[in-house]
């Protein structure tokens, strides 16, 4: 519910400049219009109008896709022409007294729909049942006006898409990109996580392997029978501790927790695990496919890994909550910043969240906090 009046208050605020825009496009439309029916049959002059009109139009044009991009999240291809940001300025005016006129009915429906409250609290009530009908009418004025605000911002993607782009074949360029860049990215990753192995491997488990081959040679050799039962004692703790060391490998590799009890409890294991308290905020009301559950997982665990390491945090928060069509996780600290997100750990992370469509960040600016997002479609 939070995220649908988040989202309809940015509709409303691109509705609103986009009515601001129009004080600028219709005249300027209008303008435009007759310099040119003006000079139709005279090339030089033609070509003298043209000029500061395709200027004004992509300035108007460029203007709109920023107000798109940042508030109705629709992209639009700057590869348009002149031609065609003309063409959709001299339809985009109507849109933007459309939207006017939608918030001012929303305005309307919502003084209508809450008078009840002032006039109970400020006057004596006469005829309450024309009091009742005015203030349902009011709310549902509103309703019907919060659906326009939607209706509306629906037409100017539309009409942003037919004039200005990307194409289909745009698009389709478009997504073979992002697709052979995640799929150089995945195989990167999975080249890094096995050296990781591998070096997780020769320098622990192994070492410990060696040391214990040595400790038992050397128990074997012994003329000293209580020599022998202190070697042997010693290899039976690296014994211990090789076993410890190679569960450690394993769950990092992946953790079997996370098939047997879910997304939750890998989580709290990890907080468990941690040097430093970690506060886990777990709002998920259904369990993830295992594809994002395993990304959530290895975000979460690669950076509290990272904040116990290098940022001298007192805590760390961790919250996953479901967004609108996508699962949001948060990782903070309260460290000391400056977290590289070019380095090896982060870096991966990022091309892990990317091999999914996602969207991964880091702001660790000096002096902290330390910030980790990552947003993850899922269905």
């Amino acid at each position: 519910m939070l995220g649908i009046a988040r989202r309809g208050l940015r509709l409303a605020t691109g509705l609103v400049l986009g009515a601001v825009f129009t004080v600028a496009e219709l005249p300027f439309v209008a303008l435009s219009a007759l310099s040119l029916l003006l000079v139709l049959a005279w090339p030089r002059g033609r070509r003298a109008v043209l000029k500061p009109v395709t200027a004004g139009g992509r300035a108007l044009t460029e203007a709109n896709r920023r107000r798109l991009r940042s508030y109705i999240t629709t992209d639009t291809s700057h590869a348009y022409t002149d031609h065609r940001a003309l063409q959709y300025l001299s339809l985009r005016w109507a849109l933007g007294l459309l939207g006017a006129l939608v918030l001012s009915v929303t305005l309307i429906g919502a003084a209508y729909g809450i008078s009840w409250i002032f006039i109970l609290l400020l006057s004596e009530v006469r005829n309450p049942g024309t009091l009742a009908i005015s203030s349902i009418g009011g709310l549902f004025l509103l309703f019907l006006s919060l659906q326009g605000t939607f209706g509306v911002a629906n037409l100017e993607t539309k009409l942003a898409r037919r004039y200005l782009g990307p194409s289909h074949q745009e698009e389709l360029e478009r997504r073979i990109e992002q697709l052979a860049t995640s799929r150089a990215g995945v195989v990167a990753a999975v080249n890094d996580e096995r050296r990781r192995i591998e070096r997780d491997l020769h320098d622990g488990v192994q070492q410990r392997l060696v040391a214990l081959g040595m400790l038992l040679g050397r128990a074997l050799r012994s003329q000293d029978e209580q020599r022998a039962e202190q070697l042997l004692r010693q290899a039976h703790e690296e014994s211990g501790q090789a076993l410890t060391e190679l569960r450690e490998v394993a769950w990092r590799v992946y953790p079997t927790v996370l098939d047997e009890a879910g997304l939750r409890a890998a989580l709290e294991t990890v907080a468990e695990r941690s040097a430093i308290p970690v506060r886990l905020d777990y709002e998920l009301a259904a369990e993830p496919e295992t594809a994002v559950a395993t990304v959530v997982y290895f975000v979460v665990s690669e950076a509290v890994t990272n904040a116990v390491k290098h940022s001298g945090a007192g805590l760390i928060t961790v919250r996953v909550a479901q967004g609108e069509d996508a699962v949001l996780v948060r990782i903070e600290d309260d460290g000391l910043g400056g977290a590289d997100s070019a380095g090896s750990g982060l870096f991966g992370l990022a091309r892990r969240v990317a091999a999914l469509d996602g969207r991964f960040r880091v702001d660790s600016p000096a002096g902290g906090p330390t910030t980790i997002t990552a947003e993850l479609p899922c269905a």
